[in-house]
């Protein structure tokens, strides 16, 4: 099965139709008299479809078994048409559109098995997915070039060349995905003058966003958020919460991290830590619906 660990809780929800066509208007004036020697249709077809809803990952090898939350089945005649229309909520980590989908067959199905005794001319016409929303791919379309950032790495050890850096370097690659360019990228000592005058230097440059990684742990060199913590005018907690919420869930120890975020006159400061590991997972948990807040910081509404 495809490895979802990496991916966040949030609102999934898809809509899939299928098309069930009889032969005749005798059998669309059966199924509303209730007419149809098998029961209603209608009802037994529901209690089918929420089934299949729910049997999804037994019977699709790949599907994820997952908590389904809502479930609705509605039904509009168009002509010879039946149009079945599967609505299915879930807050994980990955979508419900296959599930929609196969509830949507097993109703359509239903239907034809309850309606041939009587019309041997009916067919289920396709099956397709309406709409579907959640998780990260409502913003795979989207690009912020007209963000610029600044990423700082603070190590004693990467300062003076004992060490190479590998977490700054990847918050680099993993901006790009968003269209973001880093127009600055430094090695700065752990030492509290040294970060804070460097972040007030970028803040008042052409840098929307500033990432610093290293230094929000516990040990005696580790103070970044020292530095910065004087300087944010802005704090956002839900920031770094959701991150270590995220990171805690993965690793136990990242509820240690010391990490802060907030503004410094236009621009939003981050704090991350100084492991390529816990870039990737800070960067999972924030990016990109972190950058809504460039919006919200002009004025503009949710």
């Amino acid at each position: 099965m495809v490895n979802i660990t990496n991916k966040s809780n949030t609102l999934r929800i898809a809509i899939a139709m299928a098309t069930v066509k009889v032969s005749k208007v005798e059998t669309i004036e059966a199924i509303e008299q209730r007419k149809i020697p098998k029961g209603d249709v209608f009802e037994f077809a529901r209690a089918a479809g929420l089934l299949g809803v729910k049997k999804t990952s037994d019977l699709i090898p790949d599907c994820h078994p997952l908590p389904i939350e809502y479930t609705a089945i509605t039904y509009e005649i168009e002509g010879l048409e039946i149009h079945v229309t599967v609505e299915v909520h879930t807050i994980y980590k990955t979508g419900v559109e296959v599930e929609a989908m196969h509830g949507a067959s097993i109703t359509a199905l239903t239907i034809y098995d309850m309606l041939k005794p009587i019309d041997k001319g009916v067919e289920i016409q396709n099956i397709r997915l309406l709409k579907k929303s959640g998780g990260k791919s409502d913003y795979k379309k989207s690009q912020f070039s007209e963000i610029k950032a600044a990423v700082m790495v603070c190590s004693d050890s990467i300062f003076s060349g004992k060490n190479q850096d590998t977490s700054g370097k990847h918050i680099i690659s993993l901006l790009e995905q968003f269209g973001i360019e880093t127009l600055k990228y430094e090695v700065l000592p752990d030492e509290i003058s040294a970060i804070s005058v460097k972040a007030l230097e970028l803040c008042q440059a052409e840098n929307q966003l500033l990432i610093f990684t290293g230094g929000t742990g516990l040990s005696p060199r580790d103070v970044t958020p020292d530095a910065l913590s004087p300087l944010i005018e802005r704090r956002i907690e839900g920031i770094m919460e959701t991150a270590r919420w995220y990171g805690q869930q993965r690793m136990p120890y990242a509820m240690l991290s010391r990490g802060i975020a907030g503004f410094i006159g236009g621009t939003l400061v981050l704090t991350f830590p100084g492991s390529k590991n816990g870039v990737e997972e800070y960067m999972n948990a924030l990016f990109p619906q972190i950058l809504h807040l460039f919006n919200v910081n002009k004025g503009q509404n949710h």
